[in-house]
């Protein structure tokens, strides 16, 4: 792809809608594109695309192409690879950005061989080197503890991006862009594997991924009973809940509610923590956090370091008072 410009991000949709982490590719994306001074571009497959293609648009797109095919319309890796592929050289850029997705993992490396080219994975940041004009990716390394600057030296340059890392801009409906619609032959035999049932767990409260506030407990409360506390408290704040690893591995609150490098990224206005010491691994999924307000005894715990407030004190005594508190304020 020697004649490559131009920016791609490869968007993914739910229930026929762009996803949050395609609009938050979006923003990054139109920050490479100006930087560049060049377009940008997103590519979605599935089946009655033409609303997420204006909403793209109005997101910060310039174009969107388009593969309409009622075959893409469930997730199926070898058919959905097949699409992105064609978009890809189709529209030739300079740089691609997937999301960092359950589907993204999977489909960004296999993309990135198609192409003859790296990849820069589970990025937090990308920018483009005023004097290479290359882009350079900034992802976390070593568990989190150090951040390493990564620049691709094959075109196109692909990077997946942590979801929650950028903030979408705000929808600008008079935005005018093209659509594009490409053409691809598509069989049911290219599917290596079949959806035989599809099972929906029923979630109850405020998602973690979508909340501004968060309230989390670690493995200092002891075991899974004063989790029960901590929803009271999430309740009175209409805040998601959560935990950090070592109370998920204890098995005392279900894997969804982990936060971290192997769990959930959070980008709420306050983080309140319980209990949680800190460490790197937890840290890297709550960056993003404005306001991070920390209660643990251990007045050496790390997590007061990323804190803006917090209370040296035994949960057991302050949680109580912090909950009557609230009470009094809400009720």
């Amino acid at each position: 792809m020697a004649d490559s410009t131009g920016i791609l991000v490869l968007g993914e949709l739910e229930n026929s809608s762009l996803t949050s982490t395609a609009k938050e590719l979006l923003a990054a994306g139109r920050i490479l594109a100006d930087s560049l001074d060049q377009k940008l571009s997103i590519g979605i497959v599935g089946a009655d695309l033409e609303p997420s293609a204006q909403d793209a648009i109005a997101h910060g797109a310039d174009q969107a192409y388009l593969v309409n095919n009622a075959l893409l319309s469930e997730y199926q890796p070898e058919l959905h690879l097949a699409a992105l592929s064609h978009i890809c050289r189709q529209a030739g850029p300079s740089i691609i950005l997937m999301g960092r997705t359950e589907s993204g993992r999977e489909l960004a490396p296999r993309l990135a061989v198609r192409l003859g080219v790296g990849l820069a994975q589970d990025c937090l940041e990308v920018s483009i080197d005023p004097d290479s004009k290359r882009m350079i990716a900034l992802r976390p390394v070593y568990g989190g503890n150090a951040m390493a600057a990564v620049v691709c030296t094959g075109t196109p340059q692909i990077a997946s991006i942590r979801p929650k890392a950028y903030e979408p801009l705000e929808a600008d409906p008079s935005r005018h862009g093209e659509t594009v619609s490409l053409d691809l032959d598509l069989d049911p035999s290219m599917a290596r594997v079949k959806l035989v049932e599809r099972v929906e767990e029923e979630s109850e409260g405020v998602q973690l991924e979508t909340a501004r506030i968060v309230v989390a407990g670690g493995r200092g409360l002891g075991g899974p009973a004063p989790f029960k506390d901590l929803e009271v408290v999430a309740k009175l704040l209409r805040a998601g809940i959560g935990a950090s690893r070592a109370a998920v591995d204890a098995g005392w609150v279900p894997p969804p509610w982990q936060i971290g490098l192997t769990g959930k990224t959070i980008t709420p206005d306050l983080y309140i923590t319980v209990a949680i010491s800190g460490a790197s691994q937890h840290m890297a999924g709550c960056s993003g956090a404005k306001v991070i307000v920390a209660i643990n005894k251990d007045s050496e715990a790390n997590i007061f370091k990323e804190a803006r407030y917090g209370v040296v004190g035994d949960w057991k005594k302050v949680l109580p008072a912090f909950t009557e508190t609230l009470r009094e304020l809400v009720e």
